[in-house]
C-alpha cells in the first residue's frame, strides 16, 4: 500500500479532524451571520471553554454575593497567584490529552523540580539563573524518559506515569533530606524566586504589557484576515476583528487600572523607634500587576502558537484523533508521544517553581496532595477532551481560573473543619460535570456530523 503523504500547505489545524475545522473556518457574511455560525456549532456539540467560561462568571458572582471579600481587590490578585502553578501544569497536560494520554506524576514531577531548585539553591548557594535551569532540564529529563517508556517500550502512559507517581515523592524525599544545607525544609531566600509568585510589576509596566498584549493581539487578527483575503479565502469581516479587539483592550486596561491600586489591608502609618527616635512609618503600598499575568501571558501566547500555526500541530492533532491513519500518513507517532511528554513535564516544572515561590519554601510532600487532580481538573474542566484530539492552552487559564475560584470562595464561604472536605467535594463534582459535558458534546457533535 502506498503511503499517504500530508500536504504541508493545509490550513493550521484548530480541532483533530475535517469536519470541525471547517466548522470552524470564517463564513461569507457579516456578524449576524458569523453568529448564527457559532451558535449551529455550539447547538452540535462544539462547545471549546463556554461552559467553563460561564461557569467562571457564575461561580465569581455567586461568591461575591454571598461573601463580599472574594470581590475585593486584595482577592483579585490572590486569585491569580493561587491558580498559576496549577495552569502551567495544566496547559503542560493539554499536550498529553490531546493523545488521549494521561500523566498521572505530572504534580510530583512539578515537586521534583522544585526540590532540584531549592537543594541548588539553599544548599549550594547556585544563583537563581543556574537553580531554576536546573528545575527545568529536571523537567525536560523527565518528560524523556516518561515518554520514552510510553513510545519505546509501549508500557501504556497510565502505569508509567502511576509508577513515577510513586517513585518520585520518594525522590522529593530524598532531595530535601539529604545534600548541603538545611533538611526537612528548605526556607528560600533568593528574592527572584519568592518574587515570581508573590511579586508586583511597577505600574508603569503593567500598562506596557497591556499595550503589547493588545497590539499583538489586534496585528495577528488584522494580517490573519489580510492573508485569507489575498488568498482569495473567506477572512472575519474587520468589524468583528475590531470588537474583539476591543473587548480584549477594555478587560485589559480595566484589570491594571485595578491591580494598580493600593489593595494593602493595613495603611495606617506607626510609630517605631529608630536609633532612639521616634519615627511616623507608613506601610508600603502593595499594588501593580502581579509577575505571574505576564508569565502566564507569554507561555500561553507561546503555546498557542505551537498548537495552531505550525506543521508540529498538525501532527499532534492527527495523533490524536487516529494514531494508525497519522502513522501512515508518514508521521512520526513515537517522536510526537515523546515530544509532547517532554512539553508537558517542562511546564510542570515551571508550575513546580511557582508552587515554591508562592510559600517559599519546599517540603517532604511538594507537588503531591491535590496538585496533579486541581491540574488535570483545570485543563478537563476549560474544556480539554479526555478522549484525546481536542483541546487548547486556553482552556488550562480558564479552568485552572475556575479551580481557584472554587477554592479560594469556599474558604470563605464554609469555615471550620469540614472545609477542606467540601471543597473537595465541590471540585469534584465540578470535574464530573465537565467530563460528563465533554462525553455529551462528542456524542452530540458525532449525530450532528461535526465530530
Amino acid at each position: 500500500m502506498t503511503d499517504i503523504k500530508l500536504d504541508e500547505q493545509t490550513e493550521p489545524a484548530d480541532e483533530p479532524n475535517g469536519a470541525p475545522i471547517a466548522a470552524a473556518i470564517p463564513v461569507e457574511g457579516g456578524i449576524a451571520e458569523h453568529m448564527r455560525t457559532y451558535l449551529q456549532r455550539v447547538r452540535g456539540g462544539d462547545m471549546g471553554s463556554l461552559p467553563a467560561i460561564v461557569g467562571l462568571v457564575v461561580l465569581s458572582v455567586f461568591f461575591w454575593a454571598v461573601h463580599p471579600s472574594f470581590g475585593s481587590l486584595g482577592n483579585f490578585a490572590n486569585l491569580t497567584q493561587q491558580a498559576a502553578s496549577s495552569i502551567f501544569i495544566a496547559m503542560g497536560l493539554v499536550f498529553v490529552l490531546l493523545l488521549g494520554e494521561i500523566d498521572l506524576a505530572a504534580g510530583t514531577a512539578a515537586g521534583v523540580c522544585a526540590a532540584v531548585m531549592a537543594r541548588m539553591s539553599v544548599g549550594y548557594g547556585w544563583g537563581w539563573p543556574a537553580s531554576i535551569a536546573a528545575a527545568m532540564v529536571t523537567g525536560i529529563v523527565i518528560g524523556f524518559i516518561t515518554g520514552w517508556l510510553c513510545a519505546k517500550i509501549r508500557i501504556p502512559s497510565f502505569v508509567v506515569t502511576l509508577a513515577l507517581f510513586l517513585a518520585f515523592q520518594g525522590v522529593v524525599l530524598y532531595i530535601v533530606n539529604n545534600g548541603k544545607g538545611t533538611h526537612g525544609n528548605l526556607s528560600i531566600t533568593d528574592n527572584f524566586i519568592n518574587g515570581l509568585d508573590n511579586g508586583q510589576m511597577a505600574n508603569w509596566a503593567g500598562w506596557l504589557v497591556v499595550a503589547i498584549l493588545v497590539i499583538g493581539y489586534a496585528a495577528v487578527k488584522v494580517q490573519g484576515a489580510m492573508a485569507r483575503a489575498k488568498a482569495g479565502l473567506l477572512a472575519e469581516p474587520y468589524s468583528l476583528v475590531a470588537i474583539k479587539v476591543g473587548a480584549l483592550a477594555a478587560f485589559s486596561v480595566l484589570a491594571v487600572y485595578l491591580l494598580n491600586k493600593n489593595r494593602a489591608t493595613n495603611r495606617e502609618p506607626t510609630i517605631v523607634n529608630q536609633g532612639g527616635k521616634l519615627v511616623r512609618v507608613t506601610p508600603p503600598p502593595l499594588d501593580g500587576v502581579p509577575w505571574v499575568i505576564p508569565l502566564v501571558l507569554a507561555f500561553f501566547v507561546i503555546t498557542t502558537f505551537v498548537l495552531t500555526r505550525t506543521r508540529y500541530s498538525r501532527h499532534v492533532y492527527a495523533v490524536g484523533g487516529n494514531t494508525e491513519a497519522a502513522r501512515r500518513a508518514g508521521i512520526p507517532v513515537d517522536r510526537i508521544r515523546i515530544s509532547v511528554f517532554v512539553i508537558n513535564s517542562f511546564l510542570a516544572s515551571i508550575g513546580g517553581i511557582l508552587l515554591a515561590s508562592q510559600v517559599r519554601s519546599v517540603d517532604q510532600n511538594e507537588g503531591g496532595g491535590n496538585v496533579l487532580l486541581l491540574a488535570v481538573g483545570a485543563a478537563v474542566i476549560g474544556g480539554t477532551s479526555l478522549f484525546g484530539g481536542k483541546g487548547r492552552t486556553f482552556d488550562a487559564i480558564v479552568g485552572g481560573l475556575v479551580v481557584a475560584v472554587i477554592a479560594n470562595g469556599m474558604s470563605d464561604l464554609v469555615q471550620g473543619n469540614n472545609s477542606a472536605a467540601v471543597q473537595y467535594i465541590v471540585t469534584g463534582a465540578v470535574l464530573m460535570l465537565a467530563a460528563a459535558i465533554d462525553a455529551l458534546a462528542r456524542r452530540r457533535a458525532g449525530s450532528s456530523g461535526l465530530g
